[in-house]
C-alpha cells in the first residue's frame, strides 16, 4: 500500500481531533468488506482505503467514517487513478431502501428519454429531479424514506452521490479528494443527512 502523505496525515489527525475522530493508518475493521455492495466499491481495481478517520460507537448505535478511497480505472495506458472522500455512517438509526442518488448529466437525460433506465423523478421538486439521478429496486420505499426536508435540501446541494442501504449510508463527490480543513464541513452535512433519513420509529 502506497504510504500516506505526511502533510494530509498531520492535517487530518488535527481535524479528526477537533470533531472527535480517531485517525488510523490503515483499514483494522475491514471496511471494504462492509462495503462491497455499494455501486462505488464494485469499480476499477487495486482498491484502497486511506486516511481513515473514525468515531466508533460503543453501544454500535452509530459507527462513522471519513477516508480517501482510491482505485484503478482502465489498463495500461488507458488506466487513471481515481480518488475520493468518502463519508460512511453505519446507524441502527437508519433503515434505507438500497438507492444510488447521483448528479444527473446530458446523457443520463437522454437514456431516460429514450427509457433506457428508470430515473425517480419528483413532481413537487423539479429542481432535484433535475440536477439528480435517481435508481433503485424498491421505487415506492425510495419515495417514502426521502423526505421533503432531503429533497429541498439536495435542490440546493449540488454535485453529491449518496448511496444507502438498510443501515449503510455513503456521502462522496465523485473524484475529488476534499481538503482537510473541509472536512469538517463535509461532517457536518453528514451528520444533517442522517438527521433527515433517519427512520420515523426511531
Amino acid at each position: 500500500m502506497k504510504k500516506s502523505t505526511p502533510l494530509r496525515t498531520q492535517m487530518l489527525r488535527q481535524v479528526g481531533n477537533k470533531i472527535a475522530f480517531e485517525y488510523v493508518d490503515q483499514d483494522d475493521w475491514g471496511l471494504e468488506s462492509l462495503l462491497k455492495d455499494f455501486y462505488l466499491f464494485k469499480k476499477g481495481r487495486r482498491r484502497q482505503i486511506r486516511h481513515l478517520l473514525q468515531k466508533r460507537d460503543g453501544l454500535m448505535e452509530t459507527n462513522m467514517y471519513i477516508f480517501d478511497y482510491h482505485f484503478i480505472k482502465g489498463f495500461g495506458n488507458n488506466s487513471k487513478r481515481m480518488a475520493q472522500t468518502v463519508f460512511f455512517i453505519d446507524s441502527r438509526k437508519l433503515g434505507l431502501p438500497q438507492f444510488l442518488m447521483q448528479p444527473e448529466k446530458f446523457f443520463d437525460k437522454a437514456a431516460n428519454w429514450l427509457g433506457l433506465q428508470n430515473d425517480i423523478d419528483f413532481l413537487d421538486y423539479p429542481k432535484f429531479s433535475n440536477q439528480y439521478q435517481l435508481n433503485g429496486d424498491d421505487e415506492d420505499f425510495i419515495r417514502y424514506s426521502l423526505k421533503p426536508d432531503f429533497l429541498h435540501f439536495f435542490s440546493f446541494e449540488q454535485g453529491w452521490t449518496l448511496e444507502g442501504l438498510n443501515y449503510f449510508l455513503i456521502i462522496y463527490r465523485k473524484n475529488r479528494l476534499i481538503t482537510a480543513d473541509s472536512i469538517e464541513v463535509l461532517y457536518g452535512k453528514g451528520m444533517h443527512i442522517l438527521k433527515m433519513l433517519k427512520a420515523e420509529n426511531l
